[in-house]
């Protein structure tokens, strides 16, 4: 028996078949081979085409199963789905997208939600929301209504990117409450749909689709998606969840005190808690959590920086474009460079506005360079501390809120892989890192079984969860780093 599970990303798309004896990963495929494209049609904005994500869920599945010929479909006891958070996809009644996403890290709704921080109350906001109405789905909506009110009055239903891949699979739209809770459509108080807020907008409470739990039975497979997916009709949909809870679950991060850190297209730290807590400034983020019941509350402390994975991403592909530099050997250059990058810095932020900024957009910032002493490897490295600069610096919001972190779990991939980058990491924030062999997608098929009762506890669903390395901060490397994190936070200090 197999468990089939989908991380759709802003970058690609990834599916993982993993057995349910032992948990072992069988299969796995990405699609496309190259990024996905993110489109900006205005300054700050960022679009996706719904139907894309879908054509590459498609092309991912069809891999794995032209990989291993041999595993029959009908064996396939659930699919979990694994998402890009906080974005807005509408559909007619036909179930068919009225414009392109507004994903996750486009700026055009800042102004909106700021005025209604303001104009309801920002103590009331974060005792209701925990949150900023800020630059979230809710506030996407809002704009969608006020600039393109015939897209808003032919919408029948919103939904968040995972909620889209679901409904093409099962044909039923549908969210969670975990996902109403990233829009700002969810009210903390009174544990149901943030009326206020939708009043204040002008939203439509019917827009909102039917809401679940993140792992139960969401739908099945209908006989088109079946058919475009290679697989057999009927097969149980039972979780979906943000990238982000869903990282923290591939870690098994469900208990207050434990953390999970990643860095993808952005970078995140996302800590449990069983206590309502918020940022006053609204700079980090609290959510419902996968495991959240009634009675017994889970919430996710969210640190987003957006410019992370991107960043490394552009450097490769447009600074250095045509010189056939592999990751890898980035990686090597980086570490051939001493800590502090000899006085060059990176701020890492030109993906858009950053919560950990007060929602400023401030573009990325290459400094100190003199061309009689820099190379090419004094910015790489510098890139990459200045992603791990960017987190310890949401890391001291997360401690002032009342987070006590010791330990962070990562999957061992991504900018993870990179040594200077891990090192940088750890030291700067004084914290040990456990790297573990899951990804998103492994955490999607673990969560698929979860919600579909296949394990008999919550021990079998991890028993496959290894930890690859674990690094601990070195006391001789301490101060170095304590340096040139003070270098690089004047110079943010300076722009801010």
């Amino acid at each position: 028996m197999y468990l089939l599970g989908y991380d759709v990303g802003s970058s690609s798309i990834k599916a993982s078949l993993i057995e349910v004896d032992g948990g072992t990963v069988v299969g796995s495929a990405a699609s496309p081979e190259k990024e996905l494209e993110m489109r900006a049609p205005e300054p700050g904005w960022a679009e996706q085409d719904p139907e894309t994500w879908w054509e590459h869920v498609v092309n991912a599945t069809k891999k794995i199963f032209s990989q291993k010929p041999g595993i029959d479909p009908d064996d396939i006891a659930a699919i979990g789905i694994s998402y890009q958070m906080h974005g807005l996809v509408l559909v007619d009644k036909n179930r068919k997208p009225l414009r392109p996403s507004i994903i996750w890290c486009d700026g055009r709704a800042v102004e909106i939600g700021q005025k209604a921080f303001e104009d309801l109350g920002k103590a009331y906001c974060l005792d209701h929301y925990l949150n900023s109405p800020g630059n979230f789905t809710a506030s996407k909506l809002k704009w969608v209504k006020e600039h393109e009110p015939e897209v808003y009055k032919r919408a029948d239903k919103f939904m968040l990117p995972g909620d889209y891949i679901a409904m093409k699979m099962t044909g039923e739209t549908a969210t969670t409450t975990s996902g109403l809770s990233e829009g700002i459509f969810w009210d903390f108080k009174s544990s149901d749909i943030a009326d206020d807020l939708l009043e204040y907008y002008g939203l439509s409470e019917e827009l909102i689709p039917p809401v679940y739990a993140n792992m139960e039975h969401h739908g099945e497979l209908t006989a088109q998606a079946a058919g475009d997916l290679g697989l057999s009709k009927g097969i149980n949909v039972t979780y979906r969840a943000g990238d982000q809870p869903n990282n923290a679950l591939s870690l098994n991060v469900l208990n207050p005190g434990e953390v999970a850190a990643t860095a993808g297209t952005s970078g995140v730290i996302y800590g449990v808690t069983d206590q309502p807590l918020y940022d006053e400034e609204s700079r980090v983020n609290t959510f419902v959590h996968v495991n959240h019941e009634p009675g017994k509350p889970r919430y996710g402390v969210l640190l987003c920086v957006n410019g992370t994975g991107i960043q490394y991403s552009w450097l490769r592909n447009t600074l250095l474009s045509g010189t056939s530099y592999s990751y890898d050997q980035l990686n090597e250059m980086a570490g051939s460079v001493p800590i502090g990058s000899e006085g060059v810095t990176v701020l890492p932020f030109g993906n858009g506005p950053e919560r950990p900024l007060g929602n400023r957009d401030l573009g990325a910032r290459i400094n100190g360079i003199q061309f009689n002493r820099h190379e090419t490897a004094h910015v790489v490295r510098a890139a990459q501390e200045g992603i791990a600069f960017a987190l310890n610096y949401g890391l001291q919001i997360m401690k002032h809120m009342g987070m006590e972190i010791d330990t962070v779990r990562v999957g061992y991939t991504n900018m993870f892989l990179s040594p200077v980058f891990a090192e940088t990491f750890s030291n700067v924030t004084g914290k040990v890192v456990e790297m573990y062999n899951t990804d998103g997608s492994v955490g999607a098929a673990i969560g698929a079984g979860l919600g579909a009762g296949v394990f008999e506890n919550r021990e079998e669903a991890f028993s496959a969860l290894k930890i690859v390395k674990t690094l601990e901060p070195q006391d001789h490397l301490a101060s170095p780093y304590r340096e040139a994190y003070g270098h690089w936070f004047e110079e943010l200090q300076k722009v801010m």
